[in-house]
């Protein structure tokens, strides 16, 4: 079967977000070396999350019986100096996903295909929000980078873990 050409780029976002997933868990490996619980945390569910992004994309494909397959991931970035660099590239990696879902957008509008636009809107809010928290955070950590107990209490208060939204579309698996 031939994929449509939303469903190939989605293919390709599944990659995406794969990776996203790895270099999150590289951050928080980074940040629970350098013993910020509260950092180390957040970048763990990040990478929770973006893995849960690619399981919904997967599903995606499988609810619209379009063929799955996955990809190789390029190894993350797993050497930091300091603790603004990982938010710095979380940022950069938050910008470039939401690029790639305006992209993915196009094409389903491009094509007339309704179910894929409606079904990217999620992703667009999503990454409204994505962008502004690792915006906010890497503020917080460059204004306390001399005090990290005070980027450790902004990230207790402010990003502490939310519940599931209902309105997510359904993972793989779940």
């Amino acid at each position: 079967m031939t994929a449509s050409p939303f469903a190939a780029q989605l293919t390709t976002q599944i990659g995406e977000e794969f990776a996203a997933h790895q270099q999150y868990l590289a951050v928080a490996a980074h940040y629970e070396s350098l013993t910020l619980p509260q950092l180390a945390g957040f970048f763990y569910r990040q990478a929770a999350e973006e893995s849960g992004h690619a399981r919904m994309m997967i599903q995606y494909l499988l609810d619209t019986d379009q063929p799955v397959h996955l990809s190789a991931i390029a190894a993350p970035v797993s050497a930091f100096e300091g603790i603004v660099p990982p938010v710095e590239l979380a940022v950069e990696q938050e910008k470039r996903v939401t690029e790639q879902i305006h992209a993915l957008t196009r094409t389903a509008r491009e094509d007339n295909d309704f179910a894929a636009e409606q079904f990217m809107q999620w992703f667009i809010k999503e990454q409204v929000e994505e962008v502004a928290t690792m915006q906010d955070l890497l503020a917080v950590v460059r204004r306390s980078e001399d005090d990290l107990n005070a980027i450790e209490a902004y990230v207790e208060r402010d990003l502490a873990a939310a519940g599931p939204d209902a309105a997510a579309p359904k993972q793989a698996g779940a």
